[in-house]
């Protein structure tokens, strides 16, 4: 689902990193080496209907690579 992150994301948490993430390897293959986390965190989105949500989002992050793979989790009520 494609969708726009609208504002800061609120609440983020780091929740795995290093060798405690399962796509560790596809990651530094793709976006190359790094210290990579990975976090999660509440923002206002967009969705490509065009409704405005708040939704929980997941996403992997390294630093001088940034945040790469972001995808909804949940949408909060």
């Amino acid at each position: 689902m494609h969708f726009r992150i609208l504002g800061k994301i609120r609440n983020s948490e780091t929740f795995a990193q290093g060798s405690g993430i399962r796509e560790l390897q596809r990651l530094q293959r793709v976006y190359g080496p790094g210290r990579w986390r990975k976090r999660k965190g509440d923002a206002t989105i967009e969705l490509s209907d065009g409704a405005i949500v708040e939704a929980e989002v997941h996403w992997y992050e390294a630093s001088g690579i940034g945040k790469k793979e972001m995808k909804i989790k949940r949408l909060l009520g």
